[in-house]
């Protein structure tokens, strides 16, 4: 069996929510173009459309492929790469705005990450509790470090302190490092998805860590996609060498806050062993499905997860159970017969109580 393709794969279908999902407005297309530079040009035509589109295509593709549930978020890099504060503030509100317009044509179908001014860090925290609170957003997502600065900065930590009292996550979606390394240079390709966003995405999750913003928060959730931008299977050497190193210490080792701090999505990347991995490294109670559209196929991420090898309680967990928790959404819904004759019925309702 080659366990690095996907497999279309018949079976009683699953509740999926989706939590990477992408959007755009009119004003925000001023601050796009970095990965749009290296996607081929009809991809890019295809997805210069859907990322605009907040109705009929994209709730059509939903329905084509089963997906009950999207929590859209702007899309890389936002105004994360915009230099005047206020400018931000504005272009944030209006976003949210724009969004929250488009979850009342579709309340049972779309959802909201708030996107956030972190130029302001008080008015980012601020954003965040009307976009939670007024908007019925369900945490907030952010396109990488914001003008080179990263988060664990304690300038940022209103935002985590907000985050953490309106029991809310921060998804830390990847974007370009505010400056090539000699290893990029000369290859844009390895600068953006293909790569670079990764390392860049891994280490700023990794500040977070050491710059001890989970022990001075430690009931903050963080989300990262695409499998975790590599973490879950780097476990043991960070342990390992975090105790070896006397330049700064932890109360945890940096497994611990892995485990107990970040969730990851499936998002971006459909393939049998990382996933597996991930299960075993986190659990399944720690990954979620995602898909990254219009950037990646919903096709695609539907028939992977339905032919993934997993048990039909773990296929449930990250479908919808476990974010119905992490969101604190409602997971009311009936028992289907398929439910009933595998006996997951029950285990499902315990695994949601």
């Amino acid at each position: 069996m080659d366990f690095n393709r996907t497999y279309n794969v018949s079976r009683s279908p699953v509740k999926k929510i989706a939590l990477e999902e992408h959007f755009t407005t009119p004003t925000l297309l001023r601050y796009s173009g970095e990965e749009g530079s290296i996607i081929a040009p009809e991809q890019m035509a295809f997805i210069g459309k859907a990322v605009m589109d907040l109705d009929g295509p994209r709730i059509e593709e939903m329905d084509r492929y089963g997906i009950d549930t999207s929590i859209l978020s702007v899309t890389t890099p936002g105004v994360q790469v915009e230099p005047e504060a206020q400018t931000a503030v504005r272009v944030a509100k209006e976003a949210n705005d724009y969004l929250a317009a488009a979850v009342q044509r579709h309340p049972k179908r779309l959802m909201g990450f708030a996107h956030l001014p972190m130029q302001s860090p008080k008015q980012a925290a601020d954003e965040l509790e009307r976009a939670v609170k007024q908007l019925g957003f369900k945490g907030a997502l952010l396109n990488g470090a914001t003008n080179g600065e990263y988060y664990d900065n304690q300038k940022f930590w209103p935002v985590w302190e907000r985050a953490e009292a309106l029991q809310v996550p921060i998804y830390l979606h990847p974007a370009n490092a505010p400056d090539v390394t000699a290893a990029i240079k000369g290859y844009p390709e390895l600068a953006g998805s293909l790569w670079g966003w990764t390392p860049e995405t891994a280490t700023h999750a990794l500040r977070l860590i050491f710059g001890g913003v989970f022990d001075r928060f430690p009931k903050t959730t963080l989300i990262l996609g695409h499998m975790g931008e590599t973490l879950p299977y780097l476990l043991w050497r960070l342990d390992s060498r975090c105790q070896l190193n006397k330049a700064k210490k932890i109360p945890k080792n940096p497994s611990q806050y892995i485990r107990e701090n970040i969730i990851i999505t499936i998002a971006g990347v459909f393939a049998f062993p990382p996933l597996l991995c991930a299960l075993l490294a986190l659990g399944s109670d720690r990954v979620l499905f995602s898909i990254d559209f219009p950037y990646e196929s919903t096709k695609d991420a539907v028939e992977f997860i339905e032919g993934a090898p997993l048990s039909p309680l773990d296929r449930e967990k990250i479908c919808h159970l476990n974010a119905e928790r992490v969101l604190g959404l409602s997971a009311d819904r009936a028992v289907s017969p398929a439910e009933i004759a595998s006996g997951t019925a029950d285990a499902r309702r315990e695994a949601v109580a």
